[in-house]
């Protein structure tokens, strides 16, 4: 009977400790959406960074509303049109985008005067807003742009872009990470600084850039910033990524497994702590 007894207030109290379940509604651009479309990356990743968190921390399950390409401000202007549902968690991964179509920053004061989608801290009220609307007990945590050196995608030579490493339209991309984390400490939202990560600067995001030597028209592998204005020819060269020069991105943009990995580790230290 004594067994039995003692049984029964194993199994209760190991139910008594089990983590409540947990909803995280992850919003955010490529970055986020190639969580579940590695066939987009030429499977050069083999998971996002939401996988690696929900397999870390199993009560917790997320929802992708990863968008290719779109910014905080197209975000903020579809709100309402994204069927972005009630949940327990909500990050918010965005402006790497915005500072590549050269949308305008603005200031903390756009950010607190709700001045709208015509500034990237104006758009950020509103997707805070909206969340808020949806659950105003929820954690919401920020996550700023990585750095990012010269982006070849892998799927269409021809789509690329520089790096951080010069402006865009007039504006730094350190700006727009710096913006929101100005944004989380007015707002008391955690905030996870990626761009300022150590481990993920500029000279860690590819081991070495390939390209045509412009003395001879040879091949070779120039690692950052030797690489920065050695032209590449979309319609001429091979794919200046092979698969030896991945680090921490596997395209000078996006997160490689380690870079998913890097990310994952950060929330998870944060959402742990919610359980």
């Amino acid at each position: 009977m004594k067994k039995i007894i003692l049984f029964s207030l194993m199994i209760g109290l190991q139910f008594s400790f089990k983590p409540k379940p947990i909803t995280w509604l992850a919003l955010g651009d490529s970055i986020t959406y190639l969580n579940d479309h590695q066939n987009e990356t030429g499977n050069r990743i083999t998971k996002g960074y939401m996988t690696m968190v929900t397999e870390k921390l199993e009560n917790i399950q997320y929802i992708n509303k990863g968008y290719n390409g779109w910014t905080a401000t197209k975000i903020a202007t579809d709100i309402e049109k994204l069927g972005i549902q009630k949940a327990d968690i909500y990050s918010v991964f965005l402006g790497t985008n915005d500072w590549w179509g050269a949308k305008p920053l603005g200031t903390i004061d756009d950010y607190k005067n709700n001045t709208g989608t015509k500034t990237v801290n104006g758009s950020f009220r509103i997707i805070v807003d909206k969340l808020r609307s949806l659950n105003d007990q929820a954690t919401i945590v920020l996550i700023t742009p990585m750095q990012r050196v010269d982006f070849v995608y892998i799927n269409d030579a021809k789509n690329n872009a520089w790096g951080s490493y010069k402006e865009k339209g007039g504006q730094q991309l350190e700006n727009f990470a710096n913006a929101i984390v100005e944004i989380g400490k007015y707002e008391h939202i955690k905030v996870v600084d990626l761009f300022h990560e150590e481990g993920m600067g500029l000279a860690q995001l590819v081991k070495f850039k390939r390209l045509k030597n412009p003395v001879d028209g040879s091949y070779k592998n120039f690692k950052y910033p030797d690489f920065i204005g050695i032209p590449f020819n979309p319609n001429t060269d091979e794919y200046p990524y092979p698969m030896k020069s991945i680090n921490v991105t596997y395209d000078g943009l996006h997160p490689s497994d380690k870079g998913y990995k890097k990310i994952a580790a950060s929330l998870i230290n944060i959402f742990r702590k919610l359980n």
